[in-house]
């Protein structure tokens, strides 16, 4: 394995996870089982790249008590981190998984506000960070004190590096990041659909859209759409991938897995027909767990052949 990844996880948190047999709104629910997990977009997508053997280093953010345990987790699992340390308390956000409906519901909280100095400080650290790496992804909701440009700027940062930038992000932050034309970018059906302000209602038209990501510098886009699989595109090709079938419910850090088996499959200079191949069955392999547990590279390679690849035509 050649290359280094970084992944930003700018809002970090604690996960979690409380299972309940029938989950009952304002009333009262007995936990029949419980585990933590470190959480967060980019620190999801940073596990998973960890499981397929990938150098991947976490840099961002951690306070308090909850950031010490944060950083404890990830070295448990063999992940460098590089988190700043700042005022206040990491996250943590609640899931609780009904066993009888297989839905889970999220609390989630917004995370403690970011000082200007300890920003001008992270930048310098990840642009030191950034020089030795070959992909960056850029992941995940920004904690408050964090300007909206402020993944536009990252990427501006890595750029110049040298490094590959992989960003999922929405609103504001994925407008702005855009503009600065990451190498691959990762939107959802409804992400894509505010960014680009196309109608999104066929295959067809979620190329059109993801081609006005292309002809403005974007490498590859990678569109999820949940249990309708995904569309791949880069400048020249296009292809559509179909999952097998799961029971419905649970997506936590489904979209971040596909985001960790992108980053993977670009260091190992996969054709686009297989990216899409890979990071689709890691996506619909977490969507099929419970709670807020990721993919292993042995479940997404005894998967891949169930799923579909196919040319997407304009």
């Amino acid at each position: 394995m050649t290359g280094k990844v970084v992944a930003a996880a700018l809002n970090p948190s604690l996960d979690r996870t409380v299972e309940v047999d029938g989950f009952a709104p304002y009333g009262l629910n007995r936990v029949l089982c419980s585990r933590t997990d470190p959480g967060g977009k980019g620190i999801n997508a940073a596990r998973v790249l960890r499981s397929f053997g990938t150098d991947v280093t976490v840099t961002g953010f951690a306070a308090g008590k909850a950031g010490e345990l944060l950083r404890g987790f990830l070295s448990s699992e063999n992940i460098a981190s590089e988190l700043l340390e700042i005022p206040g308390e990491t996250r943590t956000n609640l899931k609780v998984l009904d066993r009888k409906t297989g839905r889970i519901t999220e609390i989630n909280e917004s995370g403690c506000t970011v000082p200007p100095e300890c920003l001008r400080q992270f930048e310098e650290n990840f642009r030191s960070l950034c020089s030795g790496a070959e992909i960056v992804i850029l992941s995940g909701s920004l904690p408050p004190g964090v300007p909206s440009g402020y993944y536009a700027r990252l990427t501006e940062v890595a750029g110049c590096c040298g490094a590959r930038v992989i960003l999922d992000a929405d609103g504001e932050a994925l407008r702005q990041g855009v503009g600065k034309a990451p190498c691959a970018v990762k939107p959802n059906l409804e992400e894509l659909r505010v960014l680009t302000g196309l109608p999104l209602e066929t295959p067809r038209g979620i190329l059109a859209a993801g081609r006005k990501l292309t002809a403005a510098g974007i490498s590859l886009v990678a569109v999820s759409m949940g249990a309708q699989g995904a569309v791949f595109l880069d400048g020249q090709h296009a292809f559509r991938a179909v999952p097998w079938s799961i029971p419905a419910g649970n997506a936590t850090g489904a979209g971040d897995s596909m985001v960790g088996v992108l980053a993977y499959a670009l260091l190992q200079g996969e054709e686009l027909a297989e990216i899409t191949r890979l990071a689709t069955a890691a996506g619909t392999v977490t969507a099929s767990k419970p709670g807020t547990q990721l993919c292993t590279m042995a479940e997404v390679m005894e998967k891949l052949p169930l799923v579909s690849v196919s040319p997407l035509e304009p």
